[in-house]
């Protein structure tokens, strides 16, 4: 247990990116309330994540975290929760046929609803109003009744993290996630993808496995792994009044956790020295992640590293790489030796979106695909020339058929971004462009596994 706190403890230290709520009474009351709430996710279930990663941090697997940039009450529907897990699904099993290593499977779902924001306010023409901080506490519409940060919004994301973490406890254990469903997994729009007719014969060649395992009395029914999945939750803890809320202690243990979700993050923004946000998350035993940016430097990742994990527990850090295409081989060096020299146990994952966003000519905000898959080189050659594990990735995607990143084998195109742009803050891979990532990175995967096989020999 850290020394020296308390789930309030983050309240002394400097809080970054936090709405100031203009009903303080109000606050106070929904607070209580969520305490009172059950947990949305359990301590084992954290611990079990824990374990998990632990095995990545030493080289023996790969962990795959997607989802939305930010989740809307807009478009909370099952269909949305279900495609999206569809095609991470789809990516797990391309990466895990590829690697022959076990794929961890986190989802950016379930309480990935606030978001920091570069400035405060949102100018359209004349009338300046608050930004929008995403749907738990604010409305995204530009009125300034929405823009009112609004407590009772944590306890509609409450509501709606439930129920998309009960789908999603469905889908993973109930037969949906059964590896005899891997050709039905496919969505209708990836059929026009390069990439369908790949993940087709991948799936036969699977088909074929089980039907020789099943013929060896090895099936779903006698190996519980064929017929389900190990899913877990993450979002960004950053809107700290609700990760206190959402605070219990494990009756097992005495250790405390934050019942939100399985894994939590701290953003580029909020890490710092002081930082209220760190405070807080080195208190709680969740698995947790640190986005890691050219602002960061060597000795001050260490000291993060001392206070976040001062244990030296494998599997309780993530780290998280955003650099952009052009920087990311100039900048992370220095992080990787700091940590592999000091012997840290960390995960390192790759976030290739946010590092990369242009502005099209129409004025989209936009990602081109291109750019995303040159950071995920990059971050491979790097790991390859330090000798260190490239143990993850870590993307916004969606299992709709939107156009929000350019490029790809579908090709979206500058002037074609409008034609089903629905996202609510940064644009996100549709499900072509996810599966196809998944294939590129299962060809690095096959090199860097290759290498070390060479290597051992």
């Amino acid at each position: 247990m850290a020394q020296n706190w308390n789930a309030k403890s983050w309240r002394d230290q400097e809080a970054r990116h936090l709405p100031v709520y203009p009903d303080a009474e109000k606050l106070n009351a929904v607070e209580s309330t969520l305490t009172s709430f059950p947990p949305l996710v359990f301590a084992g279930e954290a611990r079990a994540l824990k374990a998990d990663l632990a095995q990545v941090a030493a080289g023996k697997g790969f962990l795959l975290q997607g989802g939305d940039c930010a989740e809307s009450f807009a478009e909370f529907h099952p269909n949305n929760i279900r495609d999206t897990f569809r095609v991470l699904l789809q990516m797990a099993v391309v990466l895990t046929f590829a690697s022959k290593q076990p794929v961890v499977k986190v989802g950016r779902m379930a309480g990935q609803f606030a978001k920091p924001r570069s400035s405060p306010v949102e100018r359209q023409g004349d009338v300046e109003l608050p930004s929008y901080l995403g749907d738990n506490i604010n409305g995204i519409d530009f009125t300034p009744e929405q823009r009112i940060p609004d407590p009772d919004r944590m306890l509609r994301a409450y509501s709606q993290a439930a129920a998309t973490l009960n789908l999603l406890r469905a889908f993973a254990g109930g037969g949906y996630a059964n590896l005899r469903q891997v050709h039905g997994w496919t969505l209708d729009h990836i059929a026009k993808s390069p990439w369908a007719t790949k993940f087709g014969e991948m799936a036969d060649k699977i088909g074929e496995a089980l039907d020789f395992m099943e013929a060896c009395g090895v099936n779903p029914s006698s190996v519980p792994q064929l017929q389900g999945t190990n899913f877990y939750t993450s979002h960004e803890a950053l809107l700290l009044p609700y990760e206190e809320a959402m605070t219990r202690q494990d009756s097992l243990t005495g250790d405390w956790y934050d019942t939100s979700a399985h894994m939590l993050w701290i953003g580029d923004r909020t890490r710092f020295e002081g930082s209220a946000h760190v405070e807080f998350l080195r208190g709680v035993g969740n698995p947790i992640g640190m986005k890691c940016g050219p602002s960061l430097t060597p000795d001050a990742l260490l000291r993060m590293l001392d206070t976040l994990n001062p244990a030296r527990e494998a599997g309780r850090i993530t780290l998280i790489s955003r650099y952009g295409h052009d920087k990311v081989e100039a900048g992370l060096p220095a992080l990787v030796r700091a940590v592999k020299r000091e012997g840290h146990p960390v995960v390192w994952s790759c976030d290739p979106m946010h590092g990369n966003v242009i502005k099209a000519d129409n004025g989209y905000k936009t990602r081109p695909f291109d750019r995303i898959l040159g950071e995920v080189k990059g971050f491979f050659a790097v790991h390859r020339a330090e000798g260190t594990h490239a143990g993850g990735i870590h993307i916004e995607m969606t299992g709709r058929d939107v156009t929000e990143c350019t490029g790809g084998a579908v090709a979206i195109t500058q002037e074609g971004l409008a034609d089903r742009y629905h996202t609510h803050c940064d644009p996100r891979l549709n499900a072509a462009q996810s599966i196809e990532l998944a294939f590129l990175l299962a060809e690095m995967l096959n090199l860097e596994h290759a290498e070390k096989k060479a290597e051992a020999a």
